[in-house]
């Protein structure tokens, strides 16, 4: 099986964008539309869907699931953490508030007694540190709820080389993973984490 390392992917990336011209935006709104259809999939009925969004493109991933679910009518949310975002999640987040889906900042409680799904879009594959406050606090927060999650391309907390935890991390029902399988996958000490592995094509040649 192929199979991807942090900087491979980072390449990958680098050349859709610079070589054959696919803007970023492009990429992430595949993505997150993928994701959504996913997600979708496995909900048996439109039910609450609470997305959590870093500041980084696996953010922007989530707001784009957001607002693909909310234009399918199912009922979401997005807990997010700070207004700084990397620029195309900004793109995506300025586009949920203005469709005013329901958006709120994290400010240390949490309530997830209603929510169906967790959607897990805080960090991506560039994370190589342990998750410091509040993401620890949040992902042990998820983790306990009793809630499915499904996790946007990796597990954050989850090291996308060694499949091994960094420190805290997300323990997903399914996880959606874009370009192709991280290496880390392939670690059957990841399992736990990692759940059920969904492949979505984002339109990224990968040769």
């Amino acid at each position: 099986m192929i199979s991807y390392s942090r900087e491979q992917v980072r390449a990958i990336d680098k050349q859709a964008i610079e070589q054959w011209k696919v803007p970023g935006v492009v990429l992430m709104e595949n993505a997150g539309r993928g994701a959504a259809e996913l997600l979708m999939g496995l909900l048996p009925s439109p039910a609450l869907v609470t997305i959590f969004c870093g500041s980084g493109n696996n953010g922007g991933d989530g707001f784009v699931i957001a607002r693909h679910l909310l234009r399918a009518r199912y009922p979401v949310e997005v807990i997010y953490f700070s207004e700084q975002f990397a620029p195309d999640a900004q793109v995506n987040f300025e586009i949920c508030r203005n469709l005013q889906l329901t958006l709120r900042k994290y400010e240390g409680k949490l309530d997830l007694s209603q929510s169906a799904w967790l959607v897990d879009a805080l960090f991506g594959t560039g994370l190589n540190r342990p998750l410091e406050s509040p993401f620890d606090t949040v992902i042990e927060v998820m983790n306990s709820s009793g809630k499915p999650i499904l996790a946007v391309d990796i597990p954050s907390g989850l090291d996308g080389d060694s499949g091994l935890p960094l420190g805290s991390t997300v323990r997903a029902s399914h996880t959606v993973t874009f370009v192709g399988v991280k290496k880390g996958f392939l670690n059957p000490l990841c399992r736990p984490y990692l759940g059920q592995l969904h492949i979505v094509d984002i339109g990224v040649p990968t040769s």
